[in-house]
């Protein structure tokens, strides 16, 4: 730029601009090339700002007139940026609608309806027919301490039966419980009797997966502690919710061994024919009760105790265990 300049040569510079920057503006092709060229043309170092800058070699009387034709420029710029951005984002918009239109005639998609799972279902009818006898359902932790899974049931440290129950520590003195049995002492711990509950959980086991055994598995357990019950409740009691589950079939029961309960008995139903160990049950043993601080002379009562995975593979014929827990929807489909 020279070193001198006048009024017109000004005013001609800012008419270039604004034919220039028209054409620029109405050939960019998207919102960023755009918002380039307004920072390009409006900026604090844009081409306007560079005109204006030469305003200074002017007369004072010159300035005020460069000064309104400079603004002008700069609304009329700031409009064909706006006008130009509002079009490229409602052609984007209208491509967009193109790429995504609904066809409504295009049949739906068939999504197939869900059901529970086998294990839920036989669960849930245990605990209503209980529900039925005046048992209330009461859960609790999977991750026990050693006082609830075993001490507190009348099984110290080095019983025999903590063999048959060995299972995953967490650490020395916590671990994955190995039945639901703890639930019954959280809650006698809380709840002074009469108490009738049931506790429905899933419990671990040490056990070699086979046709019959899985290390996680579900159990459902009663307990009722009142005064004056005896084996005979006990027997009643079982017998009642066998023949509600399985039908008007024989039951037996057969002496057997619990730490927790004395006497103890293994459950019998005659399934199609053949004798199937279904439940076990027994009295409380009055050690548990001292240990809860209960006078086993005056309170009684019993426990069961069953594997649902058990009731389920009877009740609809299942020969592995490991069909409940591959999720192969060939096989769940069936129920």
């Amino acid at each position: 730029m020279s070193a001198t300049i006048t009024l017109q040569q000004l005013t001609d510079q800012l008419d270039a601009l604004e034919a220039e920057a028209a054409a620029e503006v109405r050939a960019a092709p998207v919102a960023a090339d755009l918002e380039q060229l307004r920072v390009a043309l409006l900026g604090k170092k844009g081409r306007l700002s560079a005109v204006l800058g030469a305003m200074g070699k002017l007369s004072a009387e010159e300035r005020p007139l460069v000064g309104q034709r400079a603004n002008r420029l700069k609304e009329q710029l700031q409009a064909l940026l706006g006008e130009r951005l509002e079009a490229l984002r409602e052609a984007a918009m209208a491509e967009k609608l193109r790429g995504e239109s609904l066809d409504v005639t295009a049949p739906s998609r068939y999504v197939p309806a869900g059901h529970r799972h086998p294990l839920i279902t036989t669960t849930e009818e245990i605990v209503d027919i209980f529900a039925g006898l005046g048992y209330r359902v009461e859960e609790g932790p999977e991750v026990e301490t050693d006082h609830y899974n075993f001490t507190a049931l009348n099984i110290p440290p080095h019983h025999p039966a903590r063999d048959m129950q060995d299972t995953f520590y967490l650490t020395t003195s916590t671990l994955l419980r190995t039945h639901t049995s703890p639930v019954q002492i959280r809650h006698l711990e809380q709840n002074p009797p009469p108490v009738r509950i049931v506790a429905p959980g899933r419990v671990y086991r040490r056990d070699a997966v086979d046709a019959t055994h899985s290390p996680v598995f579900h159990q459902v357990e009663v307990l009722a502690i009142d005064e004056g019950l005896d084996f005979s409740h006990l027997r009643g009691t079982v017998t009642t919710f066998l023949q509600a589950f399985f039908g008007d079939l024989p039951v037996r029961f057969r002496a057997s061994y619990f730490p927790f309960t004395e006497p103890s008995a293994e459950v019998d139903v005659q399934w199609r024919g053949r004798w199937l160990e279904v439940m076990g049950c027994g009295m409380v043993d009055p050690a548990v009760l001292e240990g809860l601080g209960l006078d086993p002379e005056r309170w009684s009562g019993f426990a069961a105790g069953l594997g649902v995975e058990r009731f389920c593979m009877v009740r609809h014929g299942i020969d592995d265990i490991r069909r409940l827990y591959t999720s192969d929807l060939r096989f769940l489909e069936q129920f």
